[in-house]
């Protein structure tokens, strides 16, 4: 028989529900894999007997003859930045080490509902401010991928979203929650080789996920491939009164509509996405995989969005700003760090506090945000980013009516090794000129596999749909899927 650890949702929940395994067997059997791979530091803490206990009432719901939900008997990891119910929950930062919530965020609590069990709680940057899974307070993930060669150098799992990435690579889980503020799910997944989807804004519900930049937060799938990715997001999915931002619409049966059959479909290509410095393996990936649409039927068009280049600059404006306000909260007074010197007044605590429980790359975009919203200088930054905004969500409207889906790469280099952008921080920040653009204009994007470089690392294509056209996303990811014919995993040496 095949390795449990090596199903997807899928056939997990499949094989639970058919008899072929228990569920009980299922998280054993990721519990000792979680339990192997304390190198790749991927949990920050791990929930073994949460995972038996789901498993179990799976179990019994069965041999009782109940239905099971849309997860049931699948084991998955929660990235830490999602509330969990008397579970530390801290974001990856000093600031809120200890904090176990006396609540649960309404996306895991759904996934509980639809049968999931949980893993435990994985590593992240710090309140999901990275490219790389290096600012962490909780020490760096590590990529279960190694260039080919006999390279041995630690190479990034992307992020934030760098311990659900390593994770699913690695056969830890089957699947993770990720979410994505400005390609956090997307550039990840394509670092290691697995798929990952953002939905639309609002189609997933922010409440009970420690806030980055709440225009642009959103929760999302990562998971082997794109039919895992579309079960699990029907669970995640879903309105909720709790957040203001929530969608009130019907979550569609997204896997069983899946259909590679791509005729009477076109296809976009930006041609102001062919920036100078894209590697040139990606290049030739992003031209393999408008062969592969052609081939699955699709038509090809040649479409412009003309303020691409200035999308990193305004997300670099926007999401600091609402970073500042929304980290404001974190004052050592009601929970988590609290750094009282001695004889100190209330604001030297503050100052304290966070000096102490915010790590570099956390504090120097509080300092950026708060200097953009300032008196003198609110109309001159953030004022203009706002409007350069509409402008991007615009030139999407537009695309739209040329086209169906838009097929771009989802970041201009393949992995690169920990320590390597660590001190240019445009550097690191350009790892996102692909995927921000979607985020700032609040659309449905997906990153699939689509092939190994020269160094044999993964590469990855984006997809990038209308508003809630997450399925007109996930069947031209399924058409790469089933042309590419990725199967490559990282050799273990964890």
């Amino acid at each position: 028989m095949t390795d449990i650890t090596e199903l997807g949702v899928k056939a997990l929940r499949d094989g639970v529900a058919d008899g072929a395994f228990s569920a009980r067997e299922v998280a054993e059997a990721f519990n000792a894999n979680v339990a192997a791979a304390a190198d790749l530091n991927a949990f920050i803490v791990t929930t073994p007997d949460a995972a038996l206990a789901a498993a179990d009432k799976v179990d019994a719901d069965r041999a009782a003859g109940k239905p099971l939900g849309k997860m049931a008997g699948v084991p998955i990891g929660m990235k830490d930045l999602f509330a969990t119910r008397g579970v530390q929950t801290t974001a990856a930062s000093h600031i809120l080490e200890g904090f176990r919530p006396e609540y649960e965020s309404t996306v895991s609590q759904k996934l509980w509902d639809a049968g999931a069990g949980m893993l435990g709680k994985l590593n992240l940057d710090q309140f999901a401010m990275g490219s790389s899974n290096e600012t962490s307070h909780f020490g760096n993930v590590i990529s279960p991928w190694r260039r080919a060669g006999g390279d041995t150098a630690a190479l990034a799992p992307g992020g934030s979203s760098g311990g659900s990435s390593a994770a699913v690579a690695a056969r830890l889980c089957p699947a993770a929650t990720g979410t994505d503020t400005g390609g956090s799910i997307r550039q990840p997944a394509a670092f290691t080789g697995i798929s990952g989807i953002k939905p639309t804004y609002g189609r997933c519900s922010r409440w009970g996920i420690v806030a980055f930049a709440s225009s642009l937060d959103q929760a999302g799938p990562m998971a082997h491939d794109v039919t895992d990715c579309a079960i699990m997001l029907e669970s995640m999915a879903g309105f909720d009164p709790k957040d203001s931002t929530s969608l009130d619409l019907p979550v569609p049966d997204w896997s069983a509509a899946l259909n590679a059959d791509l005729r009477g479909k076109k296809v976009g290509i930006p041609r102001e996405y062919r920036m100078d410095g894209t590697d040139a393996e990606i290049l030739k990936s992003w031209d393999d995989g408008i062969a592969w649409l052609k081939d699955a039927g699709a038509e090809v068009v040649d479409i412009s969005l003309p303020h691409t280049k200035a999308a990193l600059p305004a997300y670099y404006i926007v999401a600091p700003a609402e970073a500042s306000s929304n980290l404001a909260r974190y004052d050592g007074v009601r929970y988590g760090l609290r750094d009282l010197p001695q004889g100190a007044n209330l604001q030297e605590m503050y100052a304290a506090t966070r000096a102490a429980g915010f790590g570099a790359e956390v504090r120097r975009r509080i300092l950026l945000g708060t200097y953009v919203l300032s008196a003198g200088f609110y109309d001159a930054y953030y004022t203009q980013a706002m409007k350069v905004r509409a402008l991007i969500a615009r030139d999407f409207a537009q695309a739209f009516e040329q086209c169906d889906v838009i097929l771009a790469p989802t970041t201009p280099t393949a992995a690169f090794a920990l320590g390597e952008n660590q001190d240019d921080p445009l550097a690191m920040y350009l790892n996102d000129v692909f995927s921000v653009p979607a985020s700032l204009a609040g659309l449905p994007a997906m990153s699939v596999p689509a092939g190994l470089n020269s160094q044999g690392l993964p590469l990855g294509l984006q997809i990038i749909g209308r508003a809630l056209d997450e399925q007109g996303v996930l069947n031209a990811g399924l058409a790469i899927e089933q042309r590419a014919g990725f199967s490559a995993k990282p050799d273990k040496w964890w």
